[in-house]
């Protein structure tokens, strides 16, 4: 007896040679896939406790998302239509830098109920600052059942770039001791929950951050075993920073600094040139391409066609709540898949199926369980979702794939399972109370603002 069977499905497998199974069907025992192959054949060799009839609907690899805020959902639409550094300094950095530790435990609950809702089974917070309350938020992981890469944020200046105390005082941290807290939560929460928690170095960019703490984080991740992210090149002032002062380009800089391999991912890389692509590509690192952050922020076009022709790894990120506004990666992936076509002036460049790489394969490697998620493979972890494609504007079905990437919404997943465990079924997800969540977020969004005597609305009146 097998745990699940999903049948009748159109089974995207992401496998070396790509196959899309009709009438297909995936056998889970335990955490792990035993068998991927059509549902008359398995109807004969496999019976489970759970079979779910996926008929008219997708089945894939559960989407990877390698760029998130957990706690900027929170704050989701304080800071529309500003440019990065104000929107830093003026609205997002306040906000989180007042935040008590269950704010930031909501935050968190509030973002991971939309990540699995829009099909995210696997994500990359990239800067959890201690105040956010980090093991409440590691027990908030481990309880709804996602699995997720948690980065403990390191600093030892306040600036961004050129910009001097950038950073407000509620978000300073003392460079040593966010080294001894990462340290700490490394020892307590990674492998934990069957593996599904890793907790890396969450570095931020340059200007926070000398040179020899630099060095100091790459070493540890090396001593620890495990990963750094950063974010690097997202807008030109970054650039424009590194070359003024250090007289080197982004991955000059980051190769300084031994911040460099396969287990770095870079978010954003807008502004990373041509010159340093042999460097990614020779030191196995990822670029996170966030598109919809780049659009609202005005950052730019990142180069992505260019990095993935050129052998780099290119994962895809959401971001946070105020530079995306939402969590949903099949959105993303519209998203990637079509600005760079009018950038290049060339509707062939990024084609879906490259998009879906970018959000499933791409992401299993940046994050390193490339061995382990990413597809759906005998031997590999059960980490799926499904997606209902019985909907208006998800029919005809040519290309299954097409109609993911470019009709489908985050809405349109109704089931999600991670580490062999349903999570999501009939859109309903196990382990948190969604209407309560729901309450209390907008409850306490407004009381963050209102402690700050932050006053957002519409530029329309109000009645």
């Amino acid at each position: 007896m097998a745990d699940i069977i999903l049948k009748n499905a159109t089974v995207i497998t992401m496998n070396h040679r790509r196959e899309i199974i009709q009438d297909g069907a995936v056998v889970v025992e335990g955490n792990k896939i035993v068998e991927v192959e059509k549902t008359k054949k398995v109807k004969t060799l496999h019976r489970a406790d759970v079979e779910i009839d996926c008929s008219g609907k997708l089945v894939l690899p559960g989407l990877i998302d390698c760029h998130v805020h957990l706690a900027q959902a929170l704050i989701r639409g304080c800071a529309d239509d500003l440019a990065l550094i104000p929107w830093l300094r003026e609205r997002v950095l306040p906000l989180q830098g007042a935040y008590t530790p269950k704010e930031g435990e909501l935050s968190a609950k509030l973002c991971c109920l939309e990540m699995i809702k829009s099909g995210t089974t696997t994500f990359v917070e990239s800067l959890l600052h201690w105040r956010y309350g980090f093991n409440e938020i590691a027990k908030t992981v481990e309880k709804i059942g996602i699995r997720a890469v948690l980065s403990k944020s390191l600093m030892n200046i306040s600036g961004y770039a050129d910009q001097k105390d950038a950073i407000p005082s509620g978000m300073i941290e003392d460079g040593e001791t966010t080294i001894r807290q990462t340290i700490e939560m490394i020892r307590r929460w990674h492998g934990k929950a069957n593996n599904r928690i890793h907790v890396w170095f969450g570095a931020r960019t340059p200007g926070a951050c000398t040179v020899d703490f630099y060095r100091e984080i790459s070493e540890k991740a090396r001593k620890y075993k495990t990963g750094i992210t950063i974010h690097l090149g997202e807008v030109k002032r970054d650039i424009e920073y590194l070359r003024r002062e250090f007289g080197m380009t982004p991955m000059e800089f980051m190769q300084h600094c031994g911040i460099v391999g396969p287990n770095v991912i870079y978010a954003h890389g807008v502004w990373i040139p041509p010159d340093d692509f042999k460097i990614l590509q020779k030191t196995g690192s990822t670029v996170c391409h966030c598109p919809a952050s780049n659009l609202k922020l005005a950052s730019g076009f990142a180069p992505i066609p260019e990095m993935l022709n050129s052998g780099i790894n290119v994962a895809l990120g959401c971001d946070g709540g105020p530079s995306n506004n939402c969590y949903d990666m099949i959105r993303e992936m519209k998203l990637a898949a079509l600005i760079h076509k009018a950038r290049l002036l060339d509707p062939e460049v990024l084609p879906a199926e490259t998009v879906l790489e970018m959000a499933t394969l791409n992401g299993a490697k940046a994050t390193l369980w490339r061995n382990k998620i990413g597809s759906i493979e005998r031997g590999k972890v059960a980490d799926l979702i499904v997606v209902d494609l019985r909907k208006p504007h998800l029919v005809p079905v040519r290309n299954p794939v097409s109609n993911l990437v470019y009709a489908a919404n985050g809405s349109d997943v109704d089931t999600a399972i991670i580490d062999g465990k349903i999570v999501m079924e009939n859109r309903s997800v196990m382990g948190l109370d969604e209407e309560e969540v729901i309450q209390k977020a907008m409850d306490a969004g407004l009381a963050v603002d209102k402690r700050l005597g932050l006053n957002v609305r519409s530029r329309w009146p109000l009645k």
